[in-house]
């Protein structure tokens, strides 16, 4: 049996248009998030309680970097953090739209099963968190130190160097396993993302079809809200199962605490011990503000720019057909 068309792509194949979407995802949610990721990862590598409430100790906590180091502590970190999000959202989406046109045998508009997408999304999540991890560790350890702190990394490179220099090349890959326990999280969140969006595009096409409207490549696309409310949706959802292993990671990764947490099974030991279960949700306030907008701005940009590579390509393809 033939398979059906197949739309047309802006780059050489409809991957790297995602690549390219996802990279461009990135850029833009870590320039919205940058104090907030700051603030998550401070709270998580934190081994003291909060005198105030969740939301009052968030903000208490940014106005205290900004009054002491002004705003550009807030944005400490930031070369590390935009380098990690574009190259980890824009490799996550070539190797998921690869693995997910294989799995379809070459059918990129043929739904998958669920199963499938769990292992499309976890092959692609670890093969993309091995490749970013340096990025992740030096970017926890810039987020949990400031400008002023002896030794502190300056920046991406200077990270980088550092850790290779004192630590060896294996330096850069502490944490590595427990970034692949994450990949669970990406995995759950796609699975249910990829089941809402199956539904919501069956959805629209019968209205227009119901309503005799055309249905082509320019109304191939859901709002904005439906973005929104399906990709916060999906996150809860893994974020919910997940989380107590980015307290676990982001405490193995702090170079200052080495002493504390040296290890992963003496970090959940000493966590436990020291601060209950309350220990492993360090942090959960602000990363659930956090992804609210996070989200959003993360697949609600990646959405738009795949739709327009997409549409642009059909117009070209169009013209040339034209021609």
């Amino acid at each position: 049996m033939a398979k059906p068309p197949q739309p047309p792509s802006f780059f050489p194949t409809t991957a790297l248009d995602h690549a390219a979407a996802g990279i461009g995802a990135g850029v833009v949610t870590t320039l919205c998030m940058n104090p907030l990721d700051l603030l998550k990862v401070k709270l998580q590598t934190t081994t003291t309680n909060p005198t105030s409430g969740v939301g009052k100790h968030i903000w208490s906590t940014l106005k205290g970097i900004q009054q002491s180091q002004g705003w550009k502590g807030l944005y400490r970190g930031l070369s590390p953090n935009i380098t990690g999000n574009a190259s980890s959202w824009g490799l996550y989406f070539l190797f998921y739209n690869m693995l997910k046109k294989h799995a379809s045998d070459g059918d990129i508009t043929k739904p998958l099963s669920a199963p499938q997408y769990l292992l499309c999304s976890a092959e692609a999540s670890a093969v993309t968190a091995v490749m970013t991890n340096p990025l992740w560790l030096i970017r926890v350890r810039m987020f949990a130190s400031t400008a002023d702190t002896p030794k502190a990394y300056r920046g991406l490179w200077d990270g980088i160097s550092t850790i290779v220099r004192n630590e060896g090349p294996a330096g850069l890959f502490r944490g590595t396993s427990l970034a692949l326990v994450g990949v669970s999280t990406g995995a759950l969140q796609f699975v249910a993302y990829e089941k809402m969006k199956t539904w919501g595009f069956e959805r629209k096409r019968r209205q227009y079809e119901q309503a005799g409207k055309t249905y082509d490549a320019h109304t191939d696309k859901l709002s904005n809200l439906s973005y929104s409310l399906m990709s916060i949706s999906s996150k809860y959802v893994a974020l919910a199962a997940t989380y107590p292993y980015q307290v676990v990671r982001a405490r193995i990764q702090n170079n200052a605490q080495v002493h504390l947490f040296p290890t992963i099974p003496a970090t959940i030991k000493r966590t436990w011990a020291d601060e209950g279960a309350r220990g492993f949700f360090r942090g959960l306030g602000a990363n659930c503000l956090r992804v609210l907008p996070g989200t959003m701005v993360t697949f609600v940009v990646y959405e738009n720019l795949a739709w327009l590579l997409r549409t642009t390509a059909a117009q070209n393809a169009t013209r040339n057909d034209d021609a």
